[in-house]
């Protein structure tokens, strides 16, 4: 029994992986490629984005044949509250600095699925923020303040 395509969930995730891959390498092409043993910076790209077509081309055949339907609607709510959090993330990490714009991240995300448990959250927000500050600012001094007031 054949489905939809519409409606046809490894069908669409297999054409979401295609387009991105396409978008990724065609990006990639402004890069000098290189070679196998000097990689330019368009090396990795382009080989990533042809392992994602590839991925996609596979997902896409397989949802094709097994005509699996997508259960339910599109919740468009987590959706919107998940993007807010990777914008508003990027938005704060300069102006306030690491930890607050992690707070903002994780809180926002949490938020965003089935059970929100705000103590969970809480413990799940401290321990990623001492990760990033030990990983991130300290052991690859990368140069991000962990708290900035900078409006």
């Amino acid at each position: 029994m054949k489905s939809n395509l519409t409606r046809n969930q490894d069908a669409l995730a297999g054409l979401l992986f295609i387009g991105l891959g396409a978008i990724g390498f065609a990006i990639a092409l402004g890069y000098k490629f290189g070679t196998s043993i000097e990689m330019g910076p368009g090396y990795f790209p382009r080989i990533l984005s042809l392992i994602l077509i590839g991925f996609g081309i596979v997902t896409f055949v397989r949802g094709v044949r097994s005509g699996t339907e997508i259960d339910g609607v599109w919740a468009w709510l987590p959706l919107a509250l998940l993007t807010l959090s990777i914008v508003l993330f990027g938005f704060l990490i300069e102006r306030l600095g690491l930890v607050p714009a992690l707070v903002a991240l994780f809180f926002i995300a949490a938020y965003a699925g089935h059970e929100f448990r705000a103590r969970e959250v809480v413990v799940l927000t401290a321990v990623m923020s001492l990760f990033a500050a030990v990983v991130f600012v300290w052991g690859l001094k990368l140069p991000y303040s962990l708290f900035a007031w900078n409006f």
